[in-house]
């Protein structure tokens, strides 16, 4: 805003000594004194960041001006509106102190030089008070600025706080299976294991005394065994998750992780019995659909991605469809020519479609393995 002031003051006082100097064939030295001391005036301004020294600056630079105008030459009263303006904006940043700053220079001017004057106070107001709009938009911009990098980083500071609490709730998560796991193999089948060996220790002294019983205790001890081996089975097998968790799983960490670091909308759905998918029929479905949904983004410029498994009667059926430009003509490369022979090792077939966006279907018979 200072350097709009300034520009302001400048071009009057141009004016000013034009007016003053040229009609005279030779210079005041008074005159070009006034002129030098409002230019280092107005100059020194600038160099202070707040309004308190400014305010003695801007009083004696209307000061300076009023004085000339009186002694010197009546057109220094052109520079005085432009400084009560900027004096008017240093004393508050209510609009309304602008118009007595217009307003109280009028009486003194003289009538010839009145018109001149009102122009002069019309634009320097203008110019005023849309450098101060502009200065107050920009101050506004900054704070909101200021307030959306606070809250930035206030919510990267809560993701990160939700990540590290993430990391070790996963490792707590992991200590807990551990342990609990440790102390299910400590009670069940270390308890099953101690009592065979006793077991067995025992029928090993007895057998040439009472082989009856020696072999009564062997047979509790097979019986015990068995009976640990099997909860050694249970335990594995509450353990291991289902193949069909697994596929369906990652198909579902595939869309999201494709929506978080993709500007795509992926989305995912599946009908049917899915436990009749085999693991080796979920091992191509990713892999194909993996291919298709690289193919999507390096060719076919889509910003929808939908996945969609159908368990039928006879087939089992992955499509992954896209948004994209597609293909009047599909090219087989590479990338669909894996597809196909990955489906065609269990028997089955892929069916590609570029008329409505890009679309690669997966058709795997029931039932292979």
């Amino acid at each position: 805003m200072d350097f709009w002031s300034i520009g302001a003051k400048s071009c009057l006082l141009v004016y000013v000594i034009a007016v003053s100097f040229f009609p005279e064939p030779s210079a005041n030295p008074w005159t070009i004194l006034v002129c030098l001391s409002y230019i280092c005036l107005n100059i020194a301004l600038p160099i202070f960041k707040h309004a308190h020294p400014k305010l003695p600056l801007a009083c004696a630079s209307i000061a300076l001006a009023a004085y000339s105008a009186y002694s010197l030459n009546p057109a220094f009263l052109l520079l005085l509106p432009a400084s009560l303006y900027e004096l008017a904006g240093y004393v508050g940043r209510s609009k309304l102190l602008l118009i007595p700053a217009a307003i109280a220079p009028i009486p003194f001017v003289p009538h010839a030089e009145l018109p001149e004057f009102l122009l002069a106070a019309s634009l320097c107001l203008l110019l005023y008070a849309g450098g101060r709009n502009s200065t107050d938009k920009l101050a506004r911009a900054r704070n909101e600025a200021d307030k959306m990098r606070e809250e930035l980083q206030r919510i990267t500071r809560s993701l990160n706080e939700n990540n590290e609490y993430i990391r070790r709730s996963e490792y707590t998560i992991k200590l807990e299976e551990r342990n609990r796991l440790s102390q299910q193999i400590h009670d069940d089948i270390g308890h099953a294991m101690a009592g065979a060996l006793i077991q067995m220790e025992a029928s090993r002294r007895l057998l040439d005394a009472d082989s009856g019983r020696a072999s009564e205790l062997l047979g509790n001890a097979i019986s015990i065994s068995k009976e640990g081996l099997e909860k050694i089975r249970l335990t594995l097998k509450d353990l291991k998750p289902k193949s069909e968790e697994l596929g369906i799983n990652r198909l579902r960490l595939l869309a999201e992780d494709l929506s978080v670091k993709h500007p795509v909308q992926a989305s995912l759905s599946h009908q049917g019995d899915i436990d009749a998918v085999s693991p080796i029929q979920w091992k191509i479905i990713q892999e194909n659909a993996v291919e298709a949904i690289t193919n999507s983004l390096k060719y076919g410029k889509a910003t929808s991605i939908h996945i969609e498994i159908q368990v039928l009667n006879k087939f089992v059926k992955s499509a992954v469809a896209d948004n994209g430009i597609g293909a009047e003509k599909v090219v087989k490369g590479l990338g669909i020519v894996g597809m196909e022979e990955r489906a065609a090792s269990i028997g089955g077939t892929v069916i590609v479609d570029g008329t409505n966006g890009f679309s690669v279907t997966t058709l795997l018979p029931r039932g292979s393995e």
